[in-house]
């Protein structure tokens, strides 16, 4: 027999600890016990709720692999539902019902059976600016000649001067009705605007030919929650592209876009909510 190879044991030797240390043989890792720490609330995978996602093996000699069947789909609750209905501040869900149950005379007539009512808009107060400040104007300066033709004999004067203002505010007065008959109507099938006093003007485009959409605020329309929208179809024509100061465009702008894009999701909302009107009439 030969004999074995190295130098000769030397119990004195400084460096004959760490050759021992590095000769030592690796014990065997547990699969079941990878780090060594025994049995804990992270022993078990399964347990975790981690072990049925992946297979395989990782650090511990497990290679990981993705099971898509680790994660089951789980059912939205009520409560869920609840919380996606709300902003991102937490406020109240925002107002999905129409503004109205059912529409003003005014629009129902046109209206067809098979068509969903789901709102209908005057547009802005700011829509009435020009005639209030040219009422107020009138009325002061009707005032100041009034007081500056008093002590003088011109009646013809004044009496021109008041048929004058009576002429400026029946102009106001007209512009008011016009702005109140003015009417921007959303049913699940088009939109509409519907103007004019002697005159009736109907303009309407279905929500299918709707290929963009978008609204325009500006610094006072922000701060008075006011804008424009422009609507744009495939047709070359469009009787409906621009409608001003329509009030609360972000919420309009919500409603036509989920009405284009999920009108089964509006109908489901609408009656569930019927049903719980329903229920609490019952009760």
């Amino acid at each position: 027999m030969g004999s074995p190879s190295g130098p000769p044991f030397d119990p004195d030797d400084p460096d004959r600890a760490r050759r021992e240390r590095d000769t030592e043989p690796i014990p065997r890792i547990d699969p079941e016990d990878p780090a060594g720490y025994g049995p804990g609330p992270y022993a078990d995978a399964d347990d975790a709720g981690y072990g049925s996602a992946y297979t395989g093996e990782g650090r511990s000699g497990r290679a990981w692999t993705r099971d898509p069947d680790g994660f089951p789909d789980q059912p939205i609750s009520e409560d869920e539902l609840a919380g996606l209905r709300s902003d991102a501040s937490g406020m109240a869900p925002r107002r999905v019902l129409p503004l109205e149950d059912e529409p003003s005379s005014l629009v129902a007539r046109y209206l067809f059976p098979t068509e969903r009512y789901r709102g209908e808009w005057k547009r802005h107060w700011i829509h009435l600016t020009t005639p209030i400040i040219v009422g107020v104007a009138a009325t002061f300066v009707l005032g100041y000649l009034s007081g500056f033709l008093a002590g003088r004999d011109v009646g013809a004067l004044t009496t021109v001067a008041v048929l004058l203002w009576f002429a400026v505010m029946g102009w106001v007065a007209w512009k008011v009705a016009d702005w109140w008959y003015d009417r921007f109507i959303l049913t699940n099938k088009r939109v509409m605007v519907v103007n004019g006093i002697i005159t009736r003007q109907v303009a309407m485009m279905p929500l299918t030919r709707v290929t963009d959409m978008k609204y325009e605020q500006s610094p006072t329309g922000r701060a008075l929650n006011y804008g424009t929208f422009v609507l744009e179809s495939a047709g070359q024509e469009q009787a409906l592209r621009v409608i001003k100061n329509l009030p609360n465009p972000n919420e309009l702008y919500l409603r036509v876009v989920e009405e284009m894009y999920e009108p089964q999701a509006v109908e489901a909302r609408l009656g569930k909510e019927a049903d719980e009107a329903k229920a609490d009439d019952g009760a």
